[in-house]
Formats: structure tokens, sequence, C-alpha cells
């Protein structure tokens, strides 16, 4: 009874269905499928449901109602086409499209099918090219942003999905046109770390390369809150903000060397003036106690980058005239601060030293002796202001500004000794009771006593004084510190005491045979002493730099050439080698002027002490930012003792090092890029690529990784007759992830620098194309991103080429990398992927059914 019913309740279904009744029809059927279990009919009665649920434009209903009847039957041709017809209107195209191809299939003579095929063909291309657009992108982070009820998670990845979007131009310009602006103010009002990091990373993007969005960006901002952002504590904020600054100012002084685009150009103000009150920010930071020591240092590095001329045949040095006359007094300031004092300001271990580096290329960068004459007048003014009977802690404040400029320009320096007081006031302090008065004292005696007529003064007049406080402190800084200052005669003696105390004399290979047969001999064996092992060694080595003991060394290296002889700068040189042997204290190192004095010794003396000296600055520079190491012109010298430490008869610890110092300073400029070429160390480079010890191979790969944006460096891969190019592709395909990182990193910049590499890369091995496709699938995230980078340079560069790739498996490859979501991790991954489908689709060569 319940079948007959339900084939009643049917009929009675179809005859509100032709009425256009679509209510009472739905409601028929489904009465009709609660009273029967006949296969047959349940397909009917879901298939005829499903229509009605197209009529009423409930398509969720009528897509779930069509798949029930599919499963009954799957080659259900009504069925499936409702379902294709509901999956249209939810927007699920691809699905949709594969129901209508399923109906095509059966009946491939339905012109209703065909056209349904083409219309939606021409809808999923469409939809591909919102969803892989730069506006779809943005329209999306920003709904997520601006919905107060986000969850945390998802508002901080739309955040720094816009980092990615930033850092490309049509992604900045979009968020630029989109009301950007305001919404990353908005970002920066939330207080909330993540989200103003973000939204800084953004903004320093959109800055990049284009001059007027850089001015709008900074006057919607304003200075002050980018130079508050900065004085915060958190040392990644503080470095984000700094960039964002640099940004800004590369774009309007047009250092970026990037093409300037858009019309806007003629909005942009008066850059210089702009300039000049950013420079005066910055300024005014240095001196305030509300900025962290991290902010002060990257104030620092700002005016040391910007402010001083990169070359001396630019007539134009007005920067520095504004900062002598307008902050030299903010910088000396920072210089003469005294840790241990009340009133100092927040510092880091840096601070001090970026000071001096500051006050020494500004002293450097001017032109005549007028303006020099300017200068010293500024300091001694400053100095002498602060000398004070009633206060001491100014008088010490004095003193810490001359100690200072000593590290800086030396010249200088040695002028402001002659000041009425100032060496008569250093001694005086040696006599106080504060061991921060003696410290002070102490340290500016040492660098006071480099030249010999100061050290002259000292001994006559403060040898005693410092005698008794070496007697009489506990404090081991200052007792090493009079050690080295009171009698410049023995830096022999105290440069051989400190290679005995750091073991860095060489130590004869002890062969057991002959060990064995000396005992049998009943010959003397000296034995190694029990404090001669490494524990105790480190412990030694710890203690000396807990003490100073680098301050110290610098000032000996600087002592006259009568008294510092080869065989004393030798043992220095052997001394500081050993002090570097831990990465950890290289920055200690660092901060004190260890990297300075270092470069005299590894191009003058014994060639011994040559070569361990620059086997230390191997090691400074391998970890240390150079700039801050080697300030000024200085880490120009630093290369050609690097480049000899790549000789084969130096060991493959030194061969490394030397390589891995040389990676970071070719990655910091150009200018070092051409000294490194023109020391001709590239041949060395390229042989060290071919060894077999994987370490070494790795590093040479990474230091080629960096040459090859030299434009003389890529000419030697573009002539022909070389297998250097052959050699970066197959360095590509090794096991070692590290390797393969940096050869695909080189690759990638040298097929995007010239299409002619993209071609020869074809041609110099039949693996090319295996090993990219390793590349475009590895597990590690920057090998993956510099193989997709290679592919879409490919494909960019000749039409042929990009038609032979998408022939071959590469093509599954980008597909399934472009359809995932992108996170913050995958984020160039994914959407590199989606250009090479891009470039795929506009040649033509696909669709986006594919």
């Amino acid at each position: 009874m319940a079948e007959v019913e339900a084939v009643q309740l049917k009929e009675e279904g179809n005859r509100h269905f032709q009425l256009q009744d679509y209510k009472a029809a739905t409601k028929s059927y489904s009465q009709a499928l609660k009273l029967t279990k006949d296969k047959a009919l349940l397909a009917t009665l879901y298939r005829n449901r499903a229509a009605c649920g197209l009529k009423t434009e409930s398509y969720v209903q009528a897509a779930s109602d069509a798949s029930r009847a599919i499963d009954i039957n799957s080659s259900d041709i009504k069925a499936l086409y409702r379902r294709c017809q509901a999956l249209e209107h939810l927007g699920k195209l691809d699905q949709a499209f594969k129901d209508v191809q399923r109906c095509a299939t059966l009946e491939p003579r339905n012109q209703n099918f065909q056209e349904t095929l083409r219309r939606l063909n021409t809808s999923i291309q469409e939809k591909l090219r919102v969803q892989f657009s730069t506006d779809s992108r943005v329209q999306k982070m920003f709904e997520i942003l601006l919905d107060e009820n986000s969850e945390a998670d998802k508002r901080e990845k739309a955040a720094n999905n816009l980092i990615v979007l930033g850092c490309e131009e049509a992604g900045a310009e979009k968020i630029f046109q989109n009301n950007g602006v305001a919404l990353l103010l908005q970002l920066l009002d939330t207080k909330k770390p993540e989200l103003v990091l973000a939204a800084v990373r953004t903004l320093s993007g959109m800055c990049s390369g284009h001059r007027a969005r850089a001015t709008v960006i900074l006057h919607a901002v304003r200075t002050d809150r980018i130079c508050s952002l900065m004085a915060v504590e958190n040392e990644e904020m503080s470095l984000a903000v700094c960039n964002l600054l640099q940004a800004i100012i590369d774009s309007l002084s047009g250092e970026d060397k990037r093409e300037h685009r858009g019309k806007e150009e003629a909005l942009v103000l008066d850059t210089k003036k702009v300039l000049k009150q950013i420079t005066s920010h910055l300024l005014d930071m240095l001196v305030s106690k509300k900025v962290s020591g991290q902010g002060r240092d990257q104030a620092l590095n700002l005016l040391n980058k910007n402010v001083p001329r990169k070359d001396l045949a630019i007539h134009d040095n007005s920067r520095t005239i504004y900062v002598v006359d307008n902050g030299l007094r903010k910088i000396l300031k920072v210089v003469g601060q005294v840790p241990d004092l009340p009133s100092c300001l927040p510092l880091t271990d840096n601070t001090r030293m970026l000071a001096s580096v500051l006050i020494n290329k500004l002293y450097d960068d001017l032109r005549c002796d007028p303006e020099r004459d300017h200068f010293r007048k500024i300091c001694e003014e400053y100095i002498t202001g602060k000398f004070d009977p009633q206060d001491m802690d100014k008088n010490l404040n004095a003193i810490q500004t001359v100690s200072g400029i000593l590290q800086g320009p030396f010249d200088l320096g040695n002028q402001l000794l002659g000041l009425k007081g100032v060496m008569e006031m250093m001694v005086a302090l040696c006599g106080s009771e504060r061991e921060t008065d003696q410290l002070v004292a102490v340290e500016a005696l040492i660098h006071a006593s480099t030249k010999l007529s100061r050290a002259t003064f000292i001994i006559t007049n403060g040898v005693s004084l410092l005698k008794q406080i070496y007697k009489t402190t506990k404090n081991e800084k200052i007792k090493i510190r009079t050690l080295v200052t009171s009698d410049k005669t023995i830096l022999y003696s105290v440069a051989t005491t400190l290679v005995n105390c750091t073991n860095s004399y060489d130590v004869r290979e002890v062969i057991p045979e002959l060990v064995q047969l000396a005992k049998f001999s009943k010959q003397h064996v000296p034995e190694e002493h029990p404090k001669d092992k490494k524990d105790f060694v480190d412990m030694r080595v710890k203690r000396l730099l807990k003490a100073g003991v680098i301050s110290a060394l610098a000032c000996m290296v600087k002592a006259d050439s009568a008294i510092l002889t080869d065989q004393t700068k030798e043992l220095l040189a052997r001394v500081f080698l050993a002090l570097c042997d831990n990465p950890k204290d290289r920055g200690t190192i660092v901060a004190q002027g260890g990297g300075k004095a270092l470069i005299p010794l590894a191009l003058e003396g014994t060639d011994v002490g040559k070569v361990k000296a620059a086997h230390a600055l191997a090691k400074i520079a391998a970890v240390s930012n150079p700039d801050i190491a080697f300030p000024g012109e200085r880490v120009y010298e630093v290369v050609r003792p690097l480049v000899r430490l790549l000789d084969t008869q130096r060991d493959g610890l030194q061969n490394y090092e030397a390589l891995l110092g040389l990676t970071n300073l070719s990655g910091r400029s150009d200018k070092l890029r051409q000294k490194i070429f023109k020391e001709r160390a590239l041949p060395d480079i390229e042989s060290y690529m071919f060894e077999n010890h994987d370490q070494l191979r790795q590093a040479a790969t990474e230091c080629m990784c960096n040459m090859v944006l030299h434009k003389e460096v890529q000419e030697r891969f573009l002539a022909d007759g070389n297998d250097r190019l052959k050699l970066v592709v197959l360095l590509c395909g090794e096991d070692d992830n590290k390797v393969q990182n940096a050869a695909a990193g080189a690759l990638a910049m040298l097929t995007a620098a010239h299409k002619k590499l993209c071609l020869k890369m074809t041609q110099v091995t039949t693996q090319w194309l295996e090993i990219l496709q390793r590349l475009c699938l590895h597990d590690q995230l920057s090998v993956q991103h510099r193989g997709l980078v290679i592919a879409y340079n490919l494909l960019a560069a000749d039409a042929d080429l990009a038609k032979k790739l998408v022939e071959s498996e590469l093509l599954e490859i980008l597909t399934v990398v472009g359809k995932q979501e992108p996170d913050e991790k995958k984020a160039e991954v994914v959407q590199t992927a989606r250009e090479c489908l891009i470039k795929c689709m506009d040649y033509g060569f696909i669709k986006p059914v594919s």
C-alpha cells in the first residue's frame, strides 16, 4: 500500500510542478520519499525535487537531491545536469563543469550541453583570473581586517599576506588605491605587536621604488610617529621601522636605484626639505630618554648610512654640514655616556661605538680646513663646557667623550687631548675612589697613550697612580687596562703573556710512536699541563674578554712602529685569533673595536702573523654586520686578506671561514662585489664549488650566489666555451639542501638577468628539466621558491621554451602548488606558481580547466 501511495504522491507532485506550484510539488515529493524503498522511484523523486529546488533558487538543496539521485544511478543524465545548474549558481564552476562534461559525453549531440560547456569554460577562465589577480587578494585581506568579528589568527594571517602584496608593485598600488594607507594606520592604532609589525612591513614594501607613494605615506603616518615606533624596546619592531624609514629615504633621494613609476612624480614636494626633517627627528632621538637602546642604535645606523656622502667625488656635503651644525653636540652626548651613572641614557653594547663611527664619518666627509676647524671648535666647546670642579659626573662625561672621539677621527682626538686640563683630568680621575671614575680614566688613557708623546706624559704624571690602582682594585677590567697602559715598552712581554694565557702558540703534532720510543730510551717526555686543556683555556679567554682585553689589544695595535715590532704584531694576531674562536664572543670583540684593530695586523707584519690576523678577520666577517665591524672605507681593506686565505696552501678551516666572510661582504653592496672581483677571487671561489668537502662546496656556492649579482660576473657566465652555468645547474640537483638552496638562488638571479642564460640552461645538460622539477617540488620552502622563480624566468624568456615546459610534468606541479591556500609561510611559493600559470595562460598554451 505504501509503494502505491508513493507513486500517487509522485504524480501529484508532477501536476503541481506543471502548474508552477513548486512548494506544493516539493511537499508531495518529500512525502513520497518517506514511503518507498524502490531505488528507481527514489532516484526519480530526488531528481524531481532537485528541479523544484532550481525553480525556488534553493540551490544547496537542489545540488544535494541531484547527488542522491546520481548515487543511485551514476548515468542519470537529468540529475547530472540539474546538479551542474545548482553548482553553477553556487559558484562551484569546476564541479559544475565536470557534471556537464559527463552529460556531453553521454549525449554528444545535445546542443544545450555543448553551450553550457562553453559558457562554464569562459566563466572558469574569468574566475581564475580574478582569483589570481591582485585586486581580489587585496579585497579579501581588507574584508578580513575590517571585520572586527574576524578571528584573531585570521586577521594576523591576512595582515601578513598584505606584507607579501606590499612588496609587489601591482599589490602595493592596489593596496594604495583601496584606501590601504588608512587601513594600515588603523592597524598601527591597535597596539597589537603582530598587527603593528605587519602594517609597518607592508608600508615599507609600498614605499620602495615609488617616490610619490613614499611621500604620501610619510605625511599620513608622520615622521614623529615613525620615530616613536622605532624607539620601542622591541628589537624586531625597531628594526622593521628602521627599514621603513630607510625605504622612504631611498625613494625620496633616489638611492634605491629603481625606476620610479607613475605620473604622480609631479605631486612630490621638495625632497631635500623632507629629508632634512627626517634627519632632525633622528638627531632628537639620540638624546631622548624615552628612546630605547635599540631605537638609539637604529637612529645612529640611519644617520651613518644616509648623511655622509657615499662617493667623495660628489661635491655636495650639505647633509653633513647640517648634522654638524644641528646635531654634533647630540652625538657627542651619546659618545660621552657612562653606563654606570644614573643619568645615563638607555644604551646597548654597540651604541657608543656607532656614535664614534658616525663622528668619524662626518669628519671624513668634510671638504676643507675651515669646515674641520668648525667641527673641532664645537667638540672643544662641548668638552670644556663639561668641566666642573663641583660635579665629578660632568667631568666623567667629558673624558668619556674624548675617549669616544679617539676611537673615531684619531687626529681630532689627539688635538682634543691638547686642551688645557684634559690629560690632567684623566690622571686625576685615576686617583678617585669610585671604580666608575677609574675605569673611564684608564680607558681614556689607553686611547690617549697610542702616541709616544702622550705616553711620556702618562709615564711622567700617572704611572704611580696606575700602579696603585692595579694593586688595590678588584675590578679585572681596570687591572688589565692599567697593566697595558703603564708602560708601552713592554708590549712584547704583555703580548707573549696573552699568547700563553690563550694557548695560541703553535703546537707541534705529537707522533705516538716517537713518544713510545722516547719513553723506551728513558728520555724526558714533556706532558701537557692540566690547565692547558681546552676547558681551562676557554675559561681564561672568557675572563680576558670580560676584563676588556680587546680594548687593550686595539690600543697596542695603534702604538708607534718603533714599539710595535713585526714579532709583536704576530703575537697579537695569535691572541686575536684565539679570542675569536667562539662565535658568541665575536659581538663583544666587534663592540670593543677588534674588527678595526685586526686590519693592519692582516696587512703588515710576518707572513704567519698576517695569516693569523686574516683568519681572525674571516671569523668576524662571517657573522658580523660589516658596517659595524669595519665602519666606513675600512671594509674594503678586509677583502684582500680574506681572498689570500683562499690559497690552497691554507688549511680547510681557513678556506671555509674566508668563504663565509666573503659571502657576508658580497651580500652588502655591489661596490664590495666589485672589490672581490678585482682581487681575482672568482677563480678560487669556482674551484671550491668543485670540492668534495660538503661544507667548502656549500660555502663557495653561497658566495657565488651573491657574486652573480655583479655585472662582470654575469658576463663570465654569458661567455661561450665554459661550464660555469652547467656547474650551477648540476649543483641544483645535489642532495645537500644548503648547496641546492645557494645554487638555485644563483640560477634564479642569472636567469632573471639574461634571457640568453635561460636558453643556455637548457643546453648545458640533459638533466636540466628533471632538476628544475625537483626544485619546484622541494620540501624546503626557500629552495622550492627559488625553483619556481627559475621556472617563471624560463617561461617569460621564450615562447617555444615555455611550450616545452607546459608539455612536461612541470605544468602539473605548478597547478598543484598554485591551488594551495597561501599562508604566511607559503605565500611567496604559491604566488610565484600562480604567476607561472598566468604566464602560460597569456601565451594561450593552457586553459583554466586544465
